[in-house]
């Protein structure tokens, strides 16, 4: 039987997939991480499935379950999308080469999650037209190759996306005022705790107000942080190519000569 790698998305049990959903649905056995998927995301389980909370266990003692239920229909469920600091990489080395079939159905990141419930866009036109995601790794560097570096993704602008840093909240803000990026102390910052979980918390801040505005509203964990222009609210400086009625596309003549929008 195939092992399915479902991302369960922000938390907000109807924010999973309808394909993520189907797939709950259908299992026997679904092994999910409690501290980090809500239980109301089980409600799409049968009432016999099999549970296990990932939380608790190794790499090795997941794939003991799935070593020992090969024909049972397994979903391992991750939070976020399965892309993006999910662990799968080894599980799905375990998989091959146990020729175990997999399938991996993705999930809405809580970066998309974070940018909705802040209500604006992070790649505006004229403002910020980059996406880079990282985070700061301290306890668990040796995962961070030597090349990646917080000033380095700083440098391709735009906006900055900063997944599992909440707890060096201090050393993010030096590192990008202080150091090679040299951001400036009014740069826009939302901090998304929790976010479409019912405790979901929305802070904009700057990165001069960082520091004190996280510590004072106890943001220690599960918080993502998106920093960068293009979190200002501010009108946009100049409007999309694609809507413009000068510009030409595949779809549609521009109204007039000019290429601007």
């Amino acid at each position: 039987m195939t092992i399915s790698f479902v991302g369960a998305g922000p938390g907000a049990a109807d924010l999973i997939t309808l394909r993520g959903a189907q797939r709950l649905a259908a299992a026997d056995i679904v092994i999910w991480a409690a501290s980090l998927v809500p239980e109301a995301l089980l409600d799409h389980c049968r009432p016999d499935v099999e549970l296990h909370d990932s939380k608790t266990m190794t790499h090795d003692e997941v794939c003991a379950v799935y070593a020992t239920n090969p024909e049972a229909a397994i979903v391992r469920l991750h939070s976020g999308d399965t892309s993006i600091y999910s662990a799968i990489a080894e599980q799905i080395d375990w998989c091959r080469r146990n020729d175990r079939d997999i399938e991996i159905v993705p999930g809405v990141t809580s970066m998309a999650a974070a940018a909705a419930a802040a209500g604006c866009e992070l790649t505006v036109p004229g403002v910020a037209q980059t996406v880079v995601m990282t985070r700061l790794a301290k306890h668990t560097s040796a995962s961070m190759p030597p090349s990646e570096t917080l000033a380095g993704a700083a440098a391709a602008g735009g906006t900055l996306v900063l997944f599992l840093s909440i707890g060096h909240v201090r050393a993010i803000v030096t590192e990008l005022v202080d150091g090679p990026a040299q951001m400036a102390l009014e740069t826009p910052v939302v901090a998304a705790h929790r976010v479409s979980w019912p405790d979901e918390r929305i802070l904009h801040s700057t990165l001069g107000d960082l520091v004190t505005d996280v510590e004072t509203a106890g943001f220690d964990a599960t918080t993502l942080l998106l920093i960068g222009p293009a979190l200002a609210l501010a009108a946009p400086p100049r409007h999309s190519h694609v809507y413009a009625a000068a510009y030409t596309t595949r779809f549609r003549d521009g109204a007039h000569s000019g290429t601007d929008g």
